[in-house]
C-alpha cells in the first residue's frame, strides 16, 4: 500500500481576470504581486444573492481594475456582502477598505485588525532609530544597513487602504456559515499572529491562507515591534495542533501556489523543515555568528538583495528559538551586534 502523496488537482492557475470553479459554489482567482512571490490566491463563495470573498490582494489601481473585471465577469455582477481576511499582511488585507466602501462586512481576527490599523496609520519617511538599532543588533551586513539607512522604508499605507473603525471579530473555536457550508475556525501562529484557517464540516474544503501552503515555506520573521519573539515555536505548535483535524482527502485552498490534497503529509513536512533547519544552524553555531552570517545553513542558497530582509528576520527567528530554549548563548559584540553560539 503506497503512502498518500501531496497532489495538485489543477496544474494551471486561473488567468488574470478569470476564475476556476474548484467546488460547488467556490471560485479560485489569482492576483499579481510585484515581488518574487508574484501572486496571491483569493477565493469567492456563492451565498445566493451575494458572495463571501477570502482575502483581497494589494491596493493599487491595477488590482482594483482586475477586481472590477472579476466582479462583472466570473462573479456575475453580484455584490460582495462579506469579506473575510485571514491575516494582516498587505497582500491579504490591502483592499479591505475598498470592499467595505462597496458595502461588504469585514470579518477578521482582532489581532490582524489591530495590526492593520496600527501599521497603516504609522507612515514613516525614514527608518526610525529603533529599527536601525534592531538591524544592527541582528547583524545586518554593512552594505545592506547603509542602503536601508538612505532609503524610504516600506509603509503599509503604500499598498493597504485605510480600515474603517468597525469590523466583525472571528475567533478560534468559532463556527461560521458561508458558501452553503459550516466552517470551524482554527487560528494559527508563527507566520502572522492569530492567522485564521477554516475547515468545512460539510465537505473536504480547508481554507489555509499562508498557514497551510504547498511547496514553499511561509516566512517566520522577527521584527522591531517584538524583537524577542519566537515565531518558530509558534509555528511548530500550530502545525502540531492542526494535525488531529487533517485528512488526506481534504482540498486545501492556500494563499499562494496551487490548491492541494495531502494535508497530513504537508504538516509533517512543515514541522520537519524547521527541525532540519535548526539542526543545520546548531552545527553552524559551533563558532560565534551574527544573524547575517546564518543564511547558508538555513536556506541552502545564496540570498540576494531582494530577499535579504525576509532572510534576516527568519534567521533571527531561528536564532531566538535556539537562545530561548537554552541551546545557544548570545553575546553582544563591540560593534553592537549579537553573536550566537551553541
Amino acid at each position: 500500500m503506497t503512502a498518500p502523496l501531496i497532489t495538485y488537482p489543477w496544474d494551471t492557475p486561473p488567468a488574470e481576470g478569470e476564475a476556476i470553479q474548484i467546488a460547488d459554489g467556490v471560485l479560485w482567482m489569482r492576483l499579481p504581486l510585484p515581488m518574487a512571490l508574484d501572486h496571491v490566491n483569493v477565493f469567492a463563495f456563492d451565498d445566493g444573492d451575494s458572495w463571501t470573498v477570502i482575502d483581497t490582494g494589494f491596493s493599487s489601481d491595477r488590482i482594483k481594475e482586475i477586481w472590477d473585471a472579476l466582479l462583472a465577469g466570473p462573479l456575475q455582477g453580484k455584490p460582495v456582502s462579506r469579506l473575510i481576511v485571514t491575516h494582516h499582511h498587505p497582500d491579504h488585507v490591502g483592499l479591505a477598505g475598498w470592499f467595505i466602501g462597496k458595502g461588504a462586512e469585514l470579518l477578521m481576527p482582532r489581532t490582524g485588525w489591530l495590526m492593520t490599523r496600527m501599521l497603516t496609520l504609522e507612515e514613516q519617511p525614514t527608518y526610525p532609530e529603533e529599527t536601525l538599532e534592531f538591524y544592527r543588533r541582528a547583524g545586518m551586513s554593512d552594505e545592506e544597513f547603509a542602503h536601508r539607512k538612505a532609503e524610504r522604508p516600506f509603509n503599509f499605507a503604500d499598498c493597504v487602504d485605510p480600515l474603517p473603525l468597525g469590523y466583525t471579530r472571528i475567533t478560534d473555536g468559532q463556527t461560521i456559515q458561508f458558501g452553503g457550508r459550516t466552517w470551524d475556525i482554527r487560528m494559527g501562529d508563527g507566520h502572522a499572529p492569530e492567522h485564521a484557517t477554516f475547515w468545512s464540516r460539510d465537505d473536504n474544503l480547508v481554507i489555509g491562507g499562508d498557514q497551510l501552503l504547498p511547496s514553499i515555506s511561509a516566512n517566520l520573521g522577527v521584527y522591531p515591534t517584538e524583537p524577542e519573539a519566537d515565531p518558530v515555536q509558534d509555528w511548530l505548535t500550530s502545525c502540531e495542533a492542526f494535525q488531529p483535524f487533517a485528512r488526506d482527502d481534504q482540498l486545501v485552498l492556500p494563499g499562494h501556489k496551487l490548491p492541494f490534497t495531502g494535508l497530513p503529509l504537508r504538516l509533517r513536512q512543515m514541522i520537519e523543515n524547521h527541525h532540519s533547519a535548526l539542526a543545520r544552524l546548531i552545527e553552524h553555531l559551533k563558532e560565534p555568528r551574527k544573524g547575517g552570517d546564518c543564511f547558508t545553513p538555513l536556506f541552502k542558497r545564496k540570498i540576494g538583495r531582494s530577499a535579504y530582509g525576509l532572510a534576516l528576520v527568519e534567521a533571527l527567528a531561528h536564532l531566538n528559538h535556539l537562545h530561548q530554549t537554552d541551546i545557544a548563548t548570545r553575546t553582544m559584540g563591540d560593534d553592537g551586534a549579537w553573536r550566537w553560539q551553541t
